[in-house]
């Protein structure tokens, strides 16, 4: 199995988990960043740096980018879509960019934490495409599947 590969099937792996803001534990609770530092530390090993408070509103204001600016320092920009690959979303025009997802099924779905389904696999509908600000690769994946 392919690098991404094995990271979408290791998000599948976390279908079902109910959301819980600031988690990270398959089966307990997760929210979108809990997702992305799961399979971090599945495919990479440990996490790169102690996370900081942030808020659960995805419409919290600010100047301060502190989610992309990290996901900078830890990954890879994307810029042809692929699944596997990180999404960063801005879901309100002034908002900070602070969802993210892993993109499946040929850029047709993609594996997400929201408040009332927890973890989902759902559509990559136009509504949430447009949201796109940013696309990442994890560094060099190991296959270490839990």
């Amino acid at each position: 199995m392919s690098g991404q590969a094995a990271i979408v099937a290791h998000a599948q792996h976390w279908s079902g988990t109910p959301y819980h803001h600031r988690a990270s534990l398959r089966g307990a609770g997760a929210d979108c960043l809990g997702l992305i530092r799961g399979i971090w530390r599945a495919q990479c090993g440990a996490e790169p740096e102690p996370l900081p408070d942030y808020s659960p509103s995805w419409a919290e204001a600010g100047r301060d980018e502190a989610l992309w600016q990290a996901l900078m320092r830890h990954m890879t920009p994307a810029f042809v879509p692929a699944d596997g690959q990180v999404l960063l979303f801005r879901l309100q025009s002034r908002a900070l960019a602070k969802h993210l997802g892993i993109q499946c099924a040929s850029g047709a779905q993609f594996i997400h934490a929201c408040p009332r389904a927890g973890v989902v696999q759902a559509p990559l509908s136009a509504p949430w495409a447009r949201r796109i600000v940013a696309r990442f690769t994890f560094p060099a994946v190991f296959d270490r599947m839990e």
